[in-house]
């Protein structure tokens, strides 16, 4: 296995892991909610909080080994576009909708996208760090 397949493999396992700590720390949330409910709620719970720091914590720190290690020059503008469209979607209120469905579905949309911005993010400045160095010593 080369670095290249071992990146790959990192950067599904690392979605993976947002995805199910999205869905466990969202149905926290929801349980925490169902205890002192707001329509919608403006911030989740204290307790929920600090979990979510440490998961946010861990995939900035995940995003970044992503960063400096994985993603390859043709790779970039594919990459960078695509971290756009995640950065825009988690800063448009999207997911207010599900609320009206059901609330579970409102926490785990929301915790689900900001793992994963959280994990694409570090590594979105990384790589665009990466390539101005990059132009800036071509000219």
């Amino acid at each position: 296995m080369d670095i290249q397949e071992i990146a790959q493999w990192a950067y599904i396992i690392f979605v993976v892991v947002a995805i199910l700590a999205g869905l466990i720390l969202g149905y926290s949330a929801y349980d925490s909610y169902l205890i002192t409910p707001t329509d919608p709620p403006v911030n989740w719970a204290e307790n929920i909080k600090t979990n979510d720091g440490y998961v946010l914590f861990a995939m900035l720190l995940l995003g970044s080994v992503i960063g400096l290690t994985s993603i390859t020059r043709r790779e970039v503008s594919a990459f960078l576009i695509a971290t756009v469209a995640l950065l825009v979607a988690s800063g448009a209120n999207v997911w207010a909708g599900l609320w009206y469905l059901h609330p579970i579905l409102f926490f785990w949309a929301s915790a689900i996208l900001s793992y994963i911005v959280a994990f694409a993010a570090p590594a979105a400045v990384i790589i665009s760090i990466k390539s101005v160095l990059t132009m800036a010593k071509e000219k």
